[in-house]
């Protein structure tokens, strides 16, 4: 029982650690490109190297970072061509897909999604990035099992996790990352009320506001998923 009390402990302080480094690289507090060795972020976040580097692992599996031996981790970068072509795929995939399950939404199943976006609004007012950043992929990812192709949902998953969601510190700094939270209630409006077209249309422009934000340095008139 000791063993297995520790090995939960170990696992907690693995997330914890986990938590706080994705934390700090979607602010940019770890910055892309930049490298970091396991005894820097060790003594950074005032623990020892051993969960530093599981989190770290984690985090390569996520496509956060990448492992360089006898160096460190260096936080991936994702140049202006990449967000290019991640945001024309996302346009591809995602807003036709929704409209196209929008008759497969039972009205049972609204105040769960409705439930999931007052998740993403309630982590906007904390400033809390990385409850955020999962409570949106959550939400996105709900949608699309209505399709009942995990191919498309891994697909979109993978694009959402090299993005980040660059600029959400710069949100928060200027209080308008929970005004870019309600937009996730317009979408159930609009499955509630079967405008297909009309949720098309403003999923595509949901995406193209996150490109801007990237492309523009976070300009105020800007929205994010």
């Amino acid at each position: 029982m000791i063993e297995r009390l520790d090995t939960v402990k170990r696992q907690t302080l693995r997330d914890h650690v986990s938590d706080a480094l994705r934390a700090a690289i979607i602010s940019g507090e770890l910055e892309p490109g930049a490298l970091y060795s396991a005894p820097w972020l060790s003594e950074r976040f005032g623990v020892s190297a051993t969960p530093v580097r599981e989190a770290m692992l984690d985090l390569v599996k996520q496509g956060l970072v990448t492992s360089v031996p006898n160096k460190g981790f260096r936080v991936t970068e994702t140049s202006d061509e990449d967000l290019d072509a991640i945001a024309k795929i996302r346009m591809l995939l995602e807003p036709p897909s929704v409209r196209a399950i929008i008759d497969l939404i039972p009205a049972t199943d609204l105040p769960g999604l409705r439930a999931q976006a007052d998740k993403i609004v309630e982590a906007a007012k904390r400033g809390d990035l990385v409850e955020y950043v999962d409570a949106d992929q959550r939400f996105h990812l709900m949608l699309l099992e209505y399709c009942r192709n995990p191919r498309l949902s891994q697909i979109v998953s993978d694009l959402r996790a090299q993005t980040r969601l660059f600029g959400l510190a710069a949100l928060v700094a200027r209080g308008e990352l929970e005004q870019s939270a309600q937009e996730h209630h317009t979408i159930i409006d609009l499955i509630e009320h079967n405008q297909g077209e009309e949720l098309e249309l403003f999923l595509r422009k949901h995406i193209g506001h996150v490109r801007g934000i990237w492309a523009a340095g976070n300009t105020p008139d800007h929205h994010i998923p």
